[in-house]
């Protein structure tokens, strides 16, 4: 492996907050399946406020990982999806969310040690 300077390493830790970002991998999950308009994806990420969502949204299409349509010039009509380069990302979330599905008995078992300990 090549040594990184300083840049490199700033920009790829900056890529990779942004991509394991909460409302980026949850975005993307709702994504997955085909496009979406904003409305629905507001509808389908309880808790989003509008501005989060549009940020979030800019920062993946700055980043070329969804795309962002214009369905209609008259009503402003708005589609995301994602890229090949978005995809790419797909194989690394469902083993995260296969991870944390395996796992979840474990990780409440420790929570609860934990809590146990503290409380002694």
């Amino acid at each position: 492996m090549k040594p990184v300077n300083d840049q490199e390493a700033f920009s790829s830790r900056q890529l990779l907050d942004q991509i394991a970002d909460k409302w980026t991998t949850l975005i993307l999950g709702s994504l997955c399946p085909g496009p979406m308009r904003f409305n629905a994806l507001t509808r389908d990420l309880a808790g989003i406020t509008q501005t989060a969502l549009t940020n979030a949204l800019r920062r993946l299409e700055r980043n070329g990982i969804i795309e962002r349509r214009v369905l209609s010039e008259q009503a402003i009509a708005v589609e995301y999806s994602i890229t090949p380069l978005g995809r790419s990302l797909e194989p690394l979330f469902a083993a995260l969310d296969g991870w944390t599905r395996n796992n979840l008995d474990a990780v409440e078992q420790a929570r609860s040690a934990f809590a146990l300990r503290r409380e002694a």
